[in-house]
């Protein structure tokens, strides 16, 4: 039975109402309170297992009392549970709801990606060079390395959920940070490609004209835009279920870090139909990934709206 465990500072005025909105619930498990025992905030130290399906219920009614602003509210994954009351009530109380996101988790993990510390931009350089010795070696192996390296998508879904909430500042940040991100990776990587260039250093494969996989990613068309969409789908719903396989997958997928350094490189290399082909990929799947994401946390959003409703209306039967 999934389920996460919450600790909670209380102030001591508010605790008999948070006990008594947590004991009132039977999807809280394993409530503990210790009166006073608290301290940086000072209160009542709270905690409770809560079913993963009433989280997002349980955590609204805690920060409707502001136990977020007066005292504290920490959530923890809980691995594996044993418990027979557990099973019980999730049968009983939840049942479609037992797999629903706890969404408070689920904007906390996006929001944590979208902090654009001076690593951000490092790590975006430093794939945008690896990227740049994989074209110019036709390395496919060397792609894969600087996508998985990047790390622009936590800024794009940071943006798809500042759209969703209409957090318009949250947007700009990550839009500047994209393309400052971006601008730093092309021009540090097309004086990096010219030092490959003026030291003869490419493939005798590239210097000749048979460029695979620079080709691959300066030739956007209906794959890029379907690829693109798919992998914000997959994104989304593997952040929504912290399911970091399928995450790494995506990253695998996204051609944002390959076309930032094909652009370089193409440019470096005079190739200037291919630097405008990379720079139109990279811009479709920079917008795809937003639109799809946003659309696809709505989606998520609104269909378990419906499944909570359509089981609160069967429990009234």
């Amino acid at each position: 039975m999934d389920m996460i465990h919450v600790r909670a500072v209380s102030p001591p005025d508010l605790t008999s109402e948070v006990v008594g909105l947590l004991a009132g619930d039977p999807c809280v498990l394993n409530l503990i309170v210790q009166t006073g025992a608290a301290r940086n905030p000072d209160g009542d130290a709270i905690a409770c297992d809560v079913l993963t399906g009433a989280a997002n219920e349980v955590l609204r009614g805690l920060r409707e009392l502001q136990v977020d602003r007066r005292g504290s509210i920490v959530i923890e994954p809980v691995d594996i549970a044993f418990s027979g009351r557990a099973a019980d009530a999730g049968a009983k109380e939840l049942g479609p709801l037992t797999r629903s996101p706890v969404w408070e988790q689920v904007e906390a993990r996006i929001w944590a990606e979208g902090r654009y510390a001076p690593s951000f931009y490092l790590y975006l350089v430093i794939a945008g060079l690896i990227g740049s010795v994989g074209i110019v070696t036709n390395s496919q192996i060397l792609i894969v390395a600087a996508m998985v390296v990047g790390p622009e998508y936590g800024a794009i879904v940071s943006i798809a959920l500042g759209i969703d909430r209409g957090d318009g500042g949250r947007v700009r940040k990550g839009l500047f940070a994209l393309f400052v991100g971006f601008l730093l990776t092309v021009l540090i990587t097309f004086l990096f490609s010219l030092l490959i260039r003026a030291f003869d250093l490419q493939s005798q494969a590239f210097t000749a004209g048979l460029r695979p996989v620079s080709n691959l990613i300066n030739t956007p068309n209906f794959f890029s835009f379907a690829v693109a969409a798919l992998a914000g789908i997959v994104g989304i719903v593997s952040l929504t279920e912290a399911r970091t396989s399928a995450l790494l997958g995506v990253f695998i997928s996204v051609t944002t870090i390959p076309a930032a350094a094909d652009i370089s490189v193409s440019v470096a290399f005079t190739s200037w139909s291919n630097a405008w082909g990379s720079l139109v990929q990279l811009l479709v799947n920079i917008v795809v990934l937003i639109a799809v994401g946003t659309a696809t946390l709505r989606c998520q959003r609104a269909i378990w709206r419906k499944v909570g409703a359509r089981h609160a209306r069967a429990e009234q039967r």
